[in-house]
């Protein structure tokens, strides 16, 4: 009989057991004896805390801000600060010019004659007032010298500032005791002439109201310009006057203006009469007579006669004192 052998009769299969690694030493724990622990191969010992966890990952690349380019430095930093606030004034700076520039053209094409648009000044003009304010007539008119005729007899008044003669009154005229000086436009200053108190003392406070006949001159030309606008120097007189001697808001009545000649020269003779109202004051119109003479120079000769409406009786005086003048 054949013998059968169990599977587990064979015998058994050599095996070979590889030698195990060496043991990695055992850290101590702290504090004494103690199990030990085993540190995971590729980490040095003193990269593992005591509780096991993984050290921190290397620090990653960078393009900037490493060792060496000065972030910690606090001298290179204050200077790149530095930098920083110098460029942003520069901007600043850069950006306010460029306002006002903007601001200045503006203004400019609103502005003629601004920062960038000025233009040579003419020169002053250094004429007399009046000829600046009735220049020459473009046509001169056609009044030649036609002789000063004779002189009235009797007592004259002689202006020879202004170039003219008048005829001179008695009782109660007098002559004058101090210079008229209007404060129109044209500052007129009468030195010459007569004059009478019709209201003394009449707004209690030492003024005297006057009937007058005041002479006196304006210059009117300049260099060789010997031709005045008789017509627009008249009226400047006659506004002067009204501002100058008479109570505000006076209202005139004209009574006529006509061209003329007086002792043989071109004239105009302005004839009104002015109606106003002052406290105190008896008189409330006044006859006046203005007589421009152009005497053939740059100066104007000037007649102006006023006669207050208490004193009626000297009205012709605004009549007969113009017709009287002559030139001397």
């Amino acid at each position: 009989m054949t013998e059968q052998r169990s599977p587990w009769a064979e015998p058994d299969t050599q095996t070979v057991i590889a030698p195990a690694p060496p043991a990695t030493p055992a850290v101590p724990s702290e504090g004494g004896p103690g199990p030990s622990v085993r540190v995971a191969p590729g980490y040095a010992s003193g990269r593992v805390s005591r509780l096991g966890t993984p050290p921190p990952p290397p620090p990653p690349d960078v393009l900037f801000g490493g060792p060496g380019d000065g972030d910690d430095d606090p001298i290179k930093r204050n200077q790149r600060i530095l930098k920083w606030l110098g460029g942003g004034a520069v901007l600043v700076v850069a950006i306010g010019l460029i306002v006002i520039l903007v601001s200045v053209l503006t203004d400019n094409a609103r502005t003629p004659g601004g920062l960038f648009n000025r233009q040579a000044q003419a020169p002053s003009d250094t004429r007399p007032e009046l000829a600046r304010r009735c220049p020459p007539p473009t046509i001169p008119p056609d009044n030649p010298n036609q002789g000063g005729g004779d002189v009235p007899a009797g007592p004259r008044t002689v202006d020879s500032e202004s170039g003219i003669s008048y005829k001179q009154y008695g009782t109660p005229w007098r002559s004058l005791l101090q210079n008229w000086r209007d404060q129109g436009e044209l500052k007129i200053t009468y030195r010459i002439g007569q004059d009478f108190v019709t209201e003394p003392d009449y707004d209690g406070q030492g003024n005297d109201y006057h009937a007058t006949i005041l002479s006196g001159h304006v210059p009117a030309a300049v260099n060789d310009g010997m031709v005045l606008d008789l017509h627009c120097v008249g009226d400047q007189i006659a506004a002067d006057v009204r501002v100058s001697f008479y109570p505000k808001g006076n209202q005139l009545e004209q009574i006529s203006a006509k061209d003329l000649t007086l002792g043989g020269r071109p004239a105009r003779l302005l004839k009104f009469r002015l109606h106003f109202s002052s406290p105190g004051l008896q008189a409330k119109s006044e006859l006046v007579s203005i007589a421009l003479v152009d005497l053939g120079k740059p100066e104007a000769a000037i007649l102006y006669v006023s006669i207050p409406d208490t004193h009626r009786q000297y009205d012709y005086v605004a009549d007969e004192a113009p017709e009287s003048i002559r030139p001397v």
